[in-house]
Formats: structure tokens, C-alpha cells, sequence
């Protein structure tokens, strides 16, 4: 009875946070992120039954019909959505809570090659948007939003919007943040270079265009000069 009521609460869970679905048979049939939940669910069964062999090679298969690879050791909690999810990756040692909702694109990933905890902790009732990338062993707290395309590299306190890259805190308890670091601007940090190069290049372009005219200017003088004494 336990894996009917999970599946059920999977199933509600879609028509609540999903509108374009229409039926409990469109869902079972059509929905990739039901279908790698499941199999994850079984995966992490046999994972902690020290059946690792067999749960790593059935998350493989379940990779290749959805287009979504979750390691068998990470737990996830709950009524856990992941809407499209074409691309989506789920590291071995994240761990997610309940009600939360991820879109394609996602990752949540490691930054070292250490063995122990190097994937994210994601708290309860969060949303991450499409191609948003949570790496490293970090906190993201319970009732956080984290915009799409964002890159997370940092502990998240609970309530929090989080955008850009690297990703940052906009909005805490619904009140904007002001942020007083200065983030760095790659493209604009390039473009001051190519300014000053520009630079540069018409100073010693001036200095050069100044030598010519003083020596054509000296050499016309000294023509004018050999001319006056040969008449």
C-alpha cells in the first residue's frame, strides 16, 4: 500500500503544479519526470540494499527512455516534480525535501572529485528554473525560488529569490535585497580592454603621423634650400 499512495501523491502532485495535464492515463503514459521518479524510487531501493551494480544499470536504462539521469544514491524526498526534464542530472550524494519542483535543464552537481558530500542539499517546497545549475555541497533553504539559467555556488537561506550568475539573493521574506557587492562583468571587463587597446594604437598612430609630417616637412625644406644655392 505504501507504493500506491506514493504514486498517487506523484500523480496529484502533477495536476497540481502542472495545467496542461488532463488525466491520470495521459500522465502515466506521457510524462518523463513520472516515469524517472519511479524509477528512481526502485533504483534507491536496490542502492540501499547494496544491489549498486543493478541500480546504477537500471538508472542508466531510465537515462536513455527519458532523457533524465538520476543517481540511484541520491534521496529525494516527496511528491518531487520534474516538469519536461529533458537534461535534467541529479548528483549521488544531493539530497532534495518535499514538494519540489525542478524544470529541464537542471543540474544538480558536484565541483570536486572528493568522495563524501559534493552535491546540494535542496530544502522543502522549491522551485528550480529551466537550466539553473546548483553545484557543490551547499544549503538551498525551505521555500526558495531559483531563477532560470542562474548558477548557485552558495548557501541559500530559506525564502529567498535567487537570479544571475553567479547567483545571488534578490528577494528575501518577499522583500527585495540591496546588493552592495560588486559583481564582476566579464563582457564589459573585455570591452574596456578593447577601449584601452584603441586607445593606444591611435596615440602611437598620432605620434607616427606627426614624425611624417615633421620629416617630409624637413626634407621639402632642405630641397628648397640645395635649390636656392645651386641658382
Amino acid at each position: 500500500m505504501g507504493w500506491i499512495k506514493r504514486i498517487r501523491e506523484e500523480i496529484n502532485c502533477i495536476f497540481e503544479r502542472d495545467p496542461a495535464a488532463r488525466n491520470v492515463i495521459e500522465i502515466i503514459l506521457c510524462y518523463p519526470g513520472f516515469h524517472a521518479i519511479l524509477f528512481h524510487r526502485f533504483n534507491h531501493f536496490l542502492w540501499r540494499n547494496n544491489f549498486k551494480l543493478l541500480a546504477r544499470l537500471l538508472s542508466h536504462i531510465a537515462r536513455f527512455l527519458t532523457g533524465i539521469e538520476i543517481h540511484p544514491g541520491a534521496k529525494i524526498g516527496k511528491r518531487f516534480f520534474i516538469d519536461h526534464g529533458m537534461g535534467v542530472v541529479i548528483g549521488e550524494t544531493a539530497e532534495v525535501g518535499d514538494d519540489v519542483t525542478i524544470y529541464h535543464g537542471v543540474t544538480l552537481g558536484g565541483t570536486s572529485w572528493k568522495k563524501g558530500k559534493r552535491h546540494p542539499t535542496i530544502g522543502n517546497n522549491v522551485v528550480i528554473g529551466a537550466g539553473a545549475k546548483i553545484l557543490g555541497p551547499i544549503t538551498i533553504g525551505n521555500n526558495c525560488l531559483i531563477g532560470a539559467g542562474s548558477v548557485v555556488v552558495k548557501d541559500v537561506p530559506d525564502n529567498s529569490t535567487v537570479v544571475g550568475i553567479p547567483g545571488r539573493v534578490v528577494y528575501r521574506g518577499g522583500e527585495k535585497v540591496v546588493i552592495d557587492e560588486k559583481l564582476p562583468d566579464p563582457e564589459a571587463q573585455v570591452l574596456q580592454c578593447l577601449m584601452e587597446q584603441l586607445r593606444d594604437i591611435e596615440k602611437k598612430l598620432m605620434e607616427l603621423t606627426k614624425e611624417h609630417i615633421e620629416f617630409t616637412s624637413c626634407s621639402f625644406d632642405n630641397i628648397k634650400n640645395t635649390d636656392k644655392k645651386h641658382q
